[in-house]
């Protein structure tokens, strides 16, 4: 649940977090990102916040205004998976009083962009705005200072938006590469707030809805009185709607057939619970491999854009298995040694040719050395934004994984 809170209201004034006058010791400036446009680094929370029901401890902040919350870095960033109290296009490299910082106290972790201005539009004037996560899940949006109307902020090349969105991953097969698998994200719920009403000395708090997940028992599950759709697994001993950031694990193991087949009086009647080697409640190995497809395509007009799935009847599971504990034969075994003796040799090659330069295998490699390296060569997608991110140490990594290759 969300509310708006506008100028002249009492309880802005309470749920603004004044980073200035808290400890400092519990307050850091990130250097990096305060320095640096469209990065994003990775933060340790110092209590486990409830997201959608999901313990996070990690979160990824970002200069453009959002808090990244998902596990998995993709180059779809601005999609899915984020806590926006103002997402756009900030440039903190601009002015050396642009500053991103974050506070923690132990019950609340408070990120700030103070004095943020806009990517090629400085002149209008800078930003200040802040997103407070409680230890409880509650979540506050606090503006200080919007010097212009959000909604005429230009979202050409990056994402305008305010709200929270969540997702889950799926692994399906490769239609390229039949042997690999691919990463696909299905967003399953987002709140968006009418930007309109974001201005200055404005606020919006979200209070956060009970979710199947933190039932513990499956009386309790089953008897739930919430707008979800709760079901009880009994093998994975879960209870959920089926949507949220479980359902790969919750398709493999068919609990959307068991909660259709047994109650929680015949889980009670059996003491101990076995599953048979044909059982779909078996757990999986790795060389396993599960896909589960939806009916209809993901289309994606930008990265802001995604197919919303509100039920389930759209979802079939398919579970080919393979059997696991074959033998290892002969011809695998000499195969491996073969290929350990090979880099052994070619080892042995470097070490001498590095240590006889003037020998004629070296001169011979010498000859023969490309006289150009070929230049890497990024495709720069116009539809998506994206963002370097940075490790604790201020190096830059070279990217994102996409969500589509792994």
């Amino acid at each position: 649940m969300s509310r708006f809170y506008g100028p002249g209201e009492a309880r802005i004034k309470e749920l603004w977090i004044d980073v200035a006058a808290a400890n400092r010791s519990q307050v850091k400036v990130h250097g990096i990102l305060s320095n640096t446009h469209r990065q994003a680094s990775r933060v340790i929370l110092s209590f486990d916040f409830p997201f959608y029901g999901h313990h996070l401890r990690q979160i990824t902040i970002a200069t453009g205004g959002f808090i990244f919350m998902g596990d998995v870095i993709h180059r779809m960033l601005t999609a899915t998976q984020y806590i926006a109290p103002l997402m756009a296009n900030f440039n903190p490299s601009y002015s050396r009083n642009s500053t991103i910082k974050y506070f923690d106290n132990g019950t609340v972790f408070v990120v700030q962009w103070d004095k943020v201005y806009l990517h090629g539009k400085e002149d209008i004037g800078s930003f200040t705005f802040q997103a407070a996560l409680h230890s409880e899940g509650r979540i506050v949006f606090g503006y200080k200072e919007i010097p212009m109307s959000v909604l005429e902020i230009s979202a050409t090349q990056h994402p305008v938006k305010a709200g929270l969105s969540d997702a889950f991953m799926l692994l399906n097969p490769s239609p390229d590469v039949p042997e690999s698998r691919r990463r696909t994200i299905y967003e399953y719920h987002r709140v968006e707030l009418d930007t309109s009403k974001v201005t200055s000395v404005s606020a919006v708090e979200f209070t956060p809805l009970p979710t199947c997940l933190q039932h513990q028992s499956c009386d309790v599950c089953v008897t739930s009185e919430l707008t979800f759709n709760c079901s009880w697994c009994h093998v994975l001993q879960r209870c959920s709607s089926g949507f949220d950031r479980y359902r790969e694990e919750w398709l493999s193991h068919g609990c959307g057939q068991e909660s259709d087949k047994r109650t929680c009086e015949d889980w009670a009647e059996s003491d101990h619970y076995s599953p048979s080697p044909n059982s779909p409640f078996m757990s999986f190995d790795e060389d396993v491999t599960t896909s589960s497809l939806f009916i209809g395509s993901l289309t994606t007009e930008d990265d802001t854009k995604l197919n919303q799935f509100a039920g389930g009847d759209g979802v079939r599971n398919d579970l080919p298995t393979k059997t696991s504990g074959a033998p290892i034969h002969t011809g695998t075994i000499v195969g491996i040694v073969l290929a350990i003796l090979l880099i052994a040799a070619i080892i042995l090659a470097v070490i001498y040719i590095s240590s006889h330069p003037t020998s004629n295998a070296a001169l011979f490699f010498i000859e023969r050395r490309p006289h150009h390296w070929p230049t890497m060569k990024f495709r720069n997608h116009t539809n998506h934004t994206t963002y370097s991110e940075v490790d604790p140490a201020g190096h830059e990594k070279e990217g994102f994984v996409e969500a589509e290759q792994c």
